[in-house]
């Protein structure tokens, strides 16, 4: 692996990876960093073998050490937030934040990178059914956090694909729905960002069982995220990958041209503003 983000490595294995590599990436030994984080070489060392968890502050000094922002902040939160389980804070932390581009397919909902801040509301209302108040905007939080890579100054080019019927399906009332299509127009006149919708009378099955991100890493090899009914999946097995590939290349072989959908999507949006 070039780097950690590997996402058959545990979390607190990640770390160690990536602080070894930024580390010699920066010409430091173990006795050097150790000076400039305030710790020990030997500590360093269990660290990036993965034999010790680093705790919050040492993740923020290796930040403000290397210049590195919040990455390694994140690396960390991965292993210590209670916010998600592991496999979702693999893909949301690590793996999506670094993709150079990232393929969606959606046959139920607006994908999370793209959805307001109403319907993301909406969609864990029903999600975490029982949950609190506190816990439903927790996981909305959490999802706008995720869009700030789309903002970045060097974006991951996105290709989405969408079943056309996620338009017409009521998530919230019709003011939530015609902001959110308001959204996903705006998103589509993006330089790097493209939209594609799959007809609903489509006779390819290819995308009934879930929907699955496919994230193309600059020095990892390509990893998926599945998601389903019970616990998604985060792999960079190379079998699993080319099945998600195909399948990926299979749905947007049935979808309208990024024009086209275009039209539909405003058209939808009107549809939905008359219900206002």
């Amino acid at each position: 692996m070039a780097n950690g983000l590997d996402p058959r490595l545990t979390p607190v294995q990640r770390f160690g990876r990536e602080l070894a590599r930024t580390r010699r990436d920066h010409g430091l030994t173990q006795v050097a960093l150790g000076r400039r984080l305030g710790c020990s070489s030997s500590l360093v060392a269990h660290i990036e073998k993965g034999d010790r968890t680093p705790k919050p502050d040492l993740a923020a000094a290796c930040d403000q050490a290397f210049g590195t922002g919040d990455r390694f902040s994140r690396l960390c939160r991965s292993i210590t937030s209670p916010s998600g389980p592991g496999w979702y804070l693999r893909w949301t932390d690590e793996i999506e934040p670094s993709a150079r581009v990232l393929r969606s397919w959606d046959p139920l909902l607006i994908p999370g990178l793209l959805q307001t801040e109403d319907y993301a509301q909406a969609v864990f209302r029903g999600d975490l059914a029982g949950a609190s108040p506190q816990e439903v905007e927790n996981g909305v939080s959490a999802r706008m956090r995720r869009q700030l890579i789309l903002d970045s100054d060097a974006p991951p080019t996105m290709w989405v694909l969408l079943d056309e019927m996620v338009l017409r399906r009521p998530v919230g009332d019709p003011q939530v729905m015609a902001a959110q299509l308001d959204h996903l127009v705006a998103a589509a006149n993006r330089p790097y960002l493209t939209v594609q919708l799959v007809p609903f009378e489509t006779p390819c099955t290819a995308g009934f069982l879930s929907s699955f991100i496919i994230a193309e890493l600059p020095d990892a090899p390509t990893a998926v995220s599945v998601d389903s009914a019970g616990q998604g999946e985060v792999s960079a097995e190379h079998d699993f990958v080319a099945l998600i590939w195909d399948r990926y290349d299979r749905i947007r072989a049935e979808a309208y041209r990024p024009g086209y959908s275009l039209k539909i999507i405003e058209e939808t949006r009107a549809q939905w503003n008359d219900k206002t």
